[in-house]
């Protein structure tokens, strides 16, 4: 029989013979096998293509248009869209006719509406499809589930909003509308949505985007839309999705050299640190392993079995153990993933057919199966160099320290900071995080000594605790381990908080609005002065008591409409805003106070501007622009006034300057310091005056942290407790001749438990307070990747305290109350008379 073979049914037989710990050693090995590859294939499942998305995004149609708002400048490319607009001082776009629209695409389409939009239903908003799902373009884009589609002044809904077929739907400022069936949107099972032929749509208060909202059409065409017929269909102002241009989109540059070096360097990166946590996690028990068959492989070596011999049965622990948990965690990883898919789906976002990535989880089971071996050559190492003597003779051999080592480690460490200094200045974070692994490894090579050098103040602590630093130290090839593994955990999810804090910071840090928070804003379009001078009347009925201010739009000689933009750069990224044209009222509401030098230099015929660097030797630029006129240069006279609040900026122009430039105004906004409640009735009624109108509020910013933030909260509670429960368990195993001695003299079961309880302690303490420094140095030097948008704009660094504070003393304190409410028990050990 060949060693190998040999080997490997000796490592079945011990397997099987200690399965508590043999299933523990899986269970290290095969749970960051299983998250990963659940984790894979979830997304993968939940990742709808652009091929598998195209009958609901254009049911039986061969293109979908959506119509952007005038002024606005658009532009598709294969690798996304650009679109630029002015804050909105323009007035809504009029809708071309469904005869323009099929004369753009040809002789021989067919074109029906289809608008996406909102609907306001009592406090909240519901996202609304305005489109005939009786007509054959629409077939598969939702499918009926119960009842039958809607006609005029019906509606169907999705199952998230828990309606039925005899409800009624009562929409905001409009008439009731009877719900006539229930549909289903083929990849989104959470989506709230109603849908019929005629809908009070309401303008959304986000950000408009061409792919979510706004006026359309379906269109059969007679022959495929094209890659090459977007640009005339993007300058008349038409968003083009279509089935030509999804099922033969144009070749996928090149990527250059340096992008598939980052990309090597980021995985090479993952793949070290997903190695190395599998490898500290599963590595004490196979050292507690090593101890027990010490006997078993000093008789083979007595009997004449060589040092690879010795190291060749325990690697093949190592190889079957991990291949077996590799091959459970993969499959019930897959599993997983399926069955998470409609769940996670149901709570937001999209679901495809079950889809495995079969060479990223085939990956990462051939890393299982490395790690696993990996995580047995240490103890196999020693194996080999033990002293068949000493061991058969029952003395424990003396744990000596390589005194090379902690210099190695320290140089590590060392390289890594500094290569960190040097990655920070980068553009991509992946440079930081091949720095970080350096720090790690060299941490973990330091480990053994860290845990020598705390445990000299042990004489100092009270029995319990005294007896469990003390065997921790004594045992540094099992606690270093342990330790190690909470260390590289808690640096990861460190250093990932810090990075998405201070992004999170930085995004709220630039968020910028021309109007102050609570403003109501007006606009009316091209449209005559009797219209508007009902449009203005109307308001002033709708909102009685509430003062309004008036703006006013720019135009030419020729009634060419005007933009009066400039451009400024706030928290490092540059920013295009347009100036508004008014008197002392708006400056008033745009301030929310009076001032007197502000309200002079505008009476003077200056411009006031809240974005104190657009100001230059006290002159703004602008730029005026106009989709029918030639574009224009002006640099008026302007002085700095300070807003209403911190993250307003925008500027104000007198009528004066801008009819001294040439350009004629005319009254066409309002805009007050008013909250329209949620069932406001304004934007219907002003409808009814003229489609010419939009309406916005400025809400202020509305994000929030990142809750994926304690979602790696939740995971590093996974690892961090239980590897250390588990190590904690070893220890307690190994520890059973010192507490069966500690039981024969009088100690109390509390007493035991505490000495286990403070194993837990120590090792999760110290590997979170080692894990907090590297975490903080990753983290920072994350931080100028994540927010900079310049060579000249400054990180942001923020750091989330209640995070930091929760990772790094609330799973300390977790895993310590896990191991003290855990029942060690006590076998009756056999002792001689």
């Amino acid at each position: 029989m060949s060693v190998v073979l040999a080997a490997l049914r000796l490592a079945r037989r011990n397997a099987w013979r200690s399965r508590g710990r043999s299933a523990l050693i899986m269970v290290m090995i095969g749970l960051p096998v299983l998250v990963i590859t659940g984790i894979l294939t979830l997304t993968e499942t939940m990742n709808v293509s652009l091929r598998e998305g195209l009958v609901a995004e254009l049911g039986a149609a061969d293109v979908r248009l959506v119509q952007t708002p005038e002024g606005t400048v658009l532009r598709q490319q294969p690798n996304g869209a650009t679109w630029n607009t002015g804050d909105g001082d323009g007035a809504a776009a009029s809708e071309l006719a469904a005869t323009e629209v099929a004369a753009l695409l040809g002789p021989g389409t067919r074109v029906i509406p289809l608008s996406a939009g909102v609907l306001r239903v009592g406090t909240e908003r519901v996202d609304a499809l305005e489109a005939d799902l009786r007509d054959p373009l629409t077939r598969g884009m939702l499918t009926l589930s119960e009842g039958r589609f809607p006609a005029a002044d019906e509606v169907a809904v999705t199952p998230a909003l828990g309606l039925r077929p005899g409800d009624l739907l009562r929409p905001s400022g409009a008439a009731p509308l009877k719900v006539v069936g229930v549909v289903e949107h083929p990849h989104r099972p959470s989506l709230r949505e109603v849908v019929g032929p005629d809908l009070p749509l309401a303008a959304p208060d986000d950000l408009w985007s061409p792919n979510m909202y706004g006026p359309g059409w379906l269109a059969d065409t007679a022959k495929p839309v094209s890659w090459s017929d977007v640009p005339a269909l993007n300058t008349a102002g038409l968003y083009v999705t279509s089935r030509g241009m999804l099922l033969d989109p144009p070749p996928t540059p090149v990527r250059s050299p340096g992008t598939d070096v980052q990309h090597a360097i980021g995985l090479g990166a993952m793949v070290i640190m997903v190695v190395l946590e599998i490898v500290l996690l599963a590595g004490p028990a196979f050292a507690v392993g090593l101890r027990r068959r010490r006997r078993e492989l000093a008789e083979i070596a007595a009997q004449g079995g060589s040092a690879g011999h010795l190291r060749a049965i325990v690697l093949a622990e190592g190889l079957v153990l991990g291949g077996a948990a590799t091959f459970v965690a993969t499959a019930l990883g897959i599993g997983a993933g399926v069955l998470a898919a409609p769940v996670v789906a149901r709570w937001g976002g999209q679901i495809g057919p079950a889809e495995v990535p079969w060479a990223p989880v085939l990956g990462v089971a051939a890393l299982g199966l490395v790690a696993g071996t990996v995580a047995a050559l240490v103890p196999a190492v020693q194996a080999a160099r033990q002293d068949p003597v000493t061991v058969l003779a029952g003395r424990a051999p003396a744990a000596a320290d390589r005194p090379g080592w902690p210099l190695a480690g320290a140089a590590l460490v060392l390289a890594g900071l500094g290569a960190t200094v040097v990655a920070r200045r980068q553009p991509d974070s992946v440079w930081v995080w091949a720095s970080a692994v350096l720090i790690m490894i060299g941490l973990v090579v330091v480990t053994p000594w860290l845990i020598r050098f705390t445990g000299r103040p042990a004489g100092r602590l009270r029995l319990p605790l005294r007896v469990s630093v003390r065997d921790a130290v004594r045992h540094r090839s099992r606690t270093a381990s342990a330790v190690a593994a909470v260390m590289a955990v808690t640096a990861t999810v460190v250093a990932m908080g810090i990075g998405a804090y201070s992004e999170y910071m930085d995004r709220r840090n630039a968020y910028t609005s021309a109007r102050p928070a609570g403003m109501l804003a007006i606009w009316g379009g091209t449209m005559s002065d009797a219209t508007w001078t009902k449009l203005r009347a109307e308001t002033a009925r709708q909102l009685p008591g509430v003062p309004l201010a008036s703006g006013y739009l720019a135009q030419d000689a020729k009634g060419h409409r005007y933009a009066l933009r400039y451009s400024v750069r706030w928290n490092g990224t540059r920013t295009r805003r347009t100036a508004a044209i008014g008197d002392q009222a708006l400056l008033r509401l745009l301030q929310g106070r009076d001032d007197p030098q502000a309200a002079a230099a505008l009476a003077g015929g200056k411009a006031v501007v809240f974005d104190p660097a657009a100001v230059r030797d006290g002159k703004l630029r602008l730029r005026a622009s106009s989709t029918g006129g030639p574009p224009r240069k002006l640099d008026v006279p302007a002085v700095v006034a300070t807003p209403s609040d911190e993250h307003q900026g925008g500027a104000l122009l007198p009528r004066a300057l801008v009819e001294q430039a040439g350009f004629s105004t005319a009254e066409r906004q309002l805009y007050a310091m008013h909250r329209l409640p949620a069932d406001t009735t304004l934007w219907r009624d002003l409808t009814q005056v003229t489609r010419r109108v939009t309406i916005a509020a400025e809400e202020g910013y509305r994000n929030v942290p990142d809750p994926g933030l304690w979602g790696w909260l939740g995971g590093a509670l996974v690892l961090v407790v239980g590897g250390t429960l588990a190590a904690t368990r070893l220890a307690a195993a190994d520890m059973r001749p010192e507490r069966a001695t500690m039981a024969a003299i009088g100690a109390q079961p509390g007493t035991l438990r505490v000495v286990v309880a403070g194993q837990a302690l120590y090792i999760s303490g110290l590997g979170a307070l080692v894990g907090l420094a590297a975490g903080t140095v990753t983290g920072v030097a994350l931080s100028r990747p994540m927010t900079t948008h310049g060579a000249s704009d400054p990180a942001t660094i923020a750091i989330p305290w209640a995070f930091v504070i929760a990772v790094v003393v609330g799973l300390p304190v977790v895993a310590t109350v896990a191991a003290l409410i855990t029942r060690t028990r006590l076998p009756l050990t056999r002792r001689p008379l």
